[in-house]
């Protein structure tokens, strides 16, 4: 038997099979629902062989749908139709795997199932004591504690998640600035920020040398590739300005203001999570395309001083962590199937 795993979200579309072979592509899903099924295809044929689908989804909040459920039909049909005969395992919030007719009876137990995929995986690492799973994906961060090698969540759906603090919506790439911070430092004063889709996190990191340019990539605010001089211009604009009304320096600042910002907030998501615990927690699990920002965090909090961290990037390789939800369902597919 083998078995590819598709993560299907809005803006991203990832698959991995068991032995660590990972794609992961910018898909806007909320612009190109119609098309989903070609790229999936697409995805699928680049990978080795497969007779299985093992499936889970965040895509169905996407706004072309007009609700939940009318996104998982939708996306389950997409699948259906480039699965060429092949078996489709869809994963749940309830711990199963059930088939698409199951997966379209009881569409919100499949819905934003990925990061509870991950988390049951993740588990069989630290099967013993209290842990933390911290995913920081281009999207969101999930914050996930687990118990005995179980996931322990208050919430289920991503309005309960959003409410416990076990998802804030913040991530390493498509973090639109201005909802990080209303002003940032500029010289000696403070400067508003411009409410617009200007700039991202995406940049602040590439600025900053955290993520690493890609010419051929032209998924930013302003279409224009992901290398330096694009993300300067994003980056001035942040602030109503142009590239000669602001020098590196100052720019730099305003990165490196942004970056802590975003750190405290993901961090006051952890502190709210592991307040929950009763006793120690023992073992913290790191993933997601942006665990560089996790890293940084744990390296300096007091209450994990005496905590294992781990990255699953150090644990697999970097490219199952960035593809961690659909390589952890391809796991649980080859041990559950």
């Amino acid at each position: 038997m083998s078995i590819i795993g598709l993560d299907i979200g809005g803006a991203n579309l990832k698959a991995a099979n068991i032995d660590g072979e990972c794609l992961s592509v910018p898909f806007a899903l909320w612009q190109h629902p119609d098309k989903l099924s070609q790229r999936l295809r697409g995805i699928v044929g680049n990978m080795p062989t497969a007779d299985k689908l093992a499936v889970t989804m965040t895509g169905e909040l996407a706004d072309c749908y007009s609700s939940k459920s009318e996104g998982v039909c939708s996306i389950l049909e997409a699948v259906e139709e480039m699965a060429d005969g092949r078996t489709i395992h869809v994963w749940n919030t309830a711990g199963e795997f059930v088939d698409v007719d199951i997966a379209r009876e009881y569409p919100l137990l499949v819905a934003a199932a990925n990061w509870h995929a991950l988390a049951t995986w993740i588990g069989k690492l630290v099967p013993v004591g209290n842990a933390l799973l911290v995913d920081i994906g281009t999207t969101t961060t999930d914050v996930i504690p687990l118990e005995d090698g179980f996931p322990v969540p208050l919430g289920r759906t991503d309005l309960e998640r959003l409410q416990t603090g076990e998802l804030e919506y913040t991530g390493s790439r498509r973090t639109i600035l201005c909802s990080l911070a209303h002003t940032v430092p500029l010289g000696r004063n403070r400067c508003l920020v411009s409410s617009e889709l200007f700039a991202t996190t995406q940049d602040v990191y590439i600025w900053l040398g955290d993520i690493p340019e890609d010419e051929h990539s032209t998924d930013t605010a302003d279409g224009r590739s992901a290398t330096k001089p694009h993300t300067r211009d994003r980056l001035c604009r942040l602030i109503c300005a142009d590239r000669d009304e602001v020098n590196d320096e100052d720019l730099t600042n305003v990165c490196l203001f942004l970056k802590d910002v975003q750190k405290k907030r993901m961090c006051g998501s952890i502190d709210r999570v592991r307040s929950r615990m009763v006793g120690d927690c023992d073992n913290v699990i790191l993933s997601g395309s942006g665990s560089f920002l996790a890293e940084e965090i744990f390296a300096k909090h007091s209450k994990f001083k005496a905590t294992t961290i781990q990255s699953l990037a150090s644990i697999i390789s970097p490219q199952a962590a960035e593809a961690a939800c659909a390589f952890a369902i391809t796991r649980l597919a080859e041990e559950r199937l």
